[in-house]
């Protein structure tokens, strides 16, 4: 007897998600509203044995944006020494004609990376803060058995990043020390896990599916090797025809002005977000188009893929621990020292070169070689830069 084939998750395609056009004030009438007609906030911080203390006018949302089912009412944009950041407000169900009885106060944040995450957790050492960065995975190294923070499950969906970009850039950024700990789980010193409420929506989902059979949809056939980047059949990013959407934001840390790029895989199963900096070239993690979402506002469902191919420009470098692959740490950045240059590795993944000549028409600034150079112009369709090479078949995980 064949097993029952398991239902497809809902998926669609959205793009040119901005803000609601909508003042402060009905922003404000329309969340109270909504606590008025029954929904009881619940934070995960300090805030939770006092919810009122969120309804101040400091944390009072000014924006509303809409994604799906969902809708993200945001404050004014703040920071403190870690982060710049959004008080956000979570609504699920809405337009599905379902009750509200929840609203979910969460930290929205951008990372060194460029990409929007929300803040899972965190961990106060001392004058330190870290922020949780989603679910974890246990790998083995070198004989030992390591957790890992799978920073990709704490993202933001693509299609809100231009929104978040945009909104960023409005009015006066505010300095707030107290946000963190009134919204956000403090957990303790040593933890990087999250807790359930981030989990448990995740764990239930990957019943339901795994994308690619669980398999990765990017590795490397050599370790250390950026040149053997391949993609599983059709997850290779589609330069040709899946470019949905284009925007752009600033960034001292790069240089200026960073073009973002949203591009589909071949068999719009995936989406990718391209960064093109002044300076440096770099991808996000790949996400899928899929509809459900948690109560931190991101998707229950991701992509395995290896993370090295997924650097940021700069990225954590220090004596004895890094994020770089070994041979490849450039200078440190001047303004962070703890982070080196990653462009060594980057710009010898096909990937990153085949987005250079087939969307930027530009190489490397200043690193690649006349011969590279070359390589790169003269480069036709076919190898450019091995984007479409095939990953060769692996047996899925137990």
């Amino acid at each position: 007897m064949q097993k029952p084939r398991r239902r497809e998750p809902e998926t669609r395609l959205v793009s040119g998600v901005v803000p609601e056009p909508l003042t402060r004030v009905q922003v404000v009438r329309r969340f109270r509203g909504l606590i008025e007609d029954g929904a009881r906030l619940r934070p995960a911080g300090r805030a939770s044995k006092r919810p009122a203390s969120l309804l101040t006018p400091r944390y009072l949302p000014r924006h509303e944006v809409r994604l799906f089912d969902a809708s993200y009412f945001l404050g004014e944009y703040r920071f403190d020494d870690s982060v710049g950041f959004f008080v956000g407000f979570v609504v699920l169900g809405e337009r599905d004609g379902e009750r509200v009885d929840s609203i979910w106060p969460r930290i929205f944040y951008k990372d060194s990376s460029l990409l929007w995450r929300v803040a899972s957790h965190f961990v106060r050492d001392g004058d330190s803060v870290w922020i949780g960065k989603g679910d974890t995975r246990v790998e083995e190294r070198d004989g030992w058995m390591y957790r890992d923070s799978a920073e990709e499950t704490a993202n933001l969906p693509y299609e809100l990043q231009f929104a978040l970009d945009e909104l960023s850039r409005r009015g006066t950024k505010r300095r707030d020390d107290a946000a963190l700990e009134l919204v956000v789980r403090a957990a303790r010193r040593g933890r990087i896990e999250p807790y359930a409420d981030f989990c448990a929506p995740r764990r239930r989902a990957a019943k339901r599916h795994r994308e690619n059979g669980g398999r990765l949809v990017a590795r490397f056939l050599e370790k250390g090797d950026p040149t053997s980047l391949c993609f599983a059949r059709g997850y290779e990013p589609d330069f040709a025809r899946g470019i949905v959407e284009r925007g752009a934001s600033s960034s001292a840390f790069f240089g200026g002005r960073v073009e973002k790029y949203r591009v589909l895989s071949a068999n719009k199963r995936v989406q990718y977000l391209f960064f093109a900096s002044p300076t440096h070239v770099w991808l996000g993690p790949p996400q899928l188009l899929t509809t459900e979402l948690s109560t931190y506002g991101v998707r229950t469902l991701d992509v395995l893929a290896d993370e090295d191919v997924f650097l940021p420009g700069f990225e954590y470098h220090e004596e004895g621990v890094s994020q770089i692959p070994a041979g490849f740490a450039g200078a440190p950045h001047p303004d962070n020292p703890d982070r080196a240059d990653a462009a060594a590795w980057l710009e010898e993944l096909p990937v990153i070169r085949a987005f250079r000549a087939k969307v930027l028409g530009r190489p490397a600034p200043g690193r690649a070689s006349a011969k590279q150079r070359a390589r790169l112009a003269s480069a036709g369709a076919a190898s450019v830069d091995g984007v479409n090479r095939r990953m060769p078949s692996v047996p899925s995980p137990k």
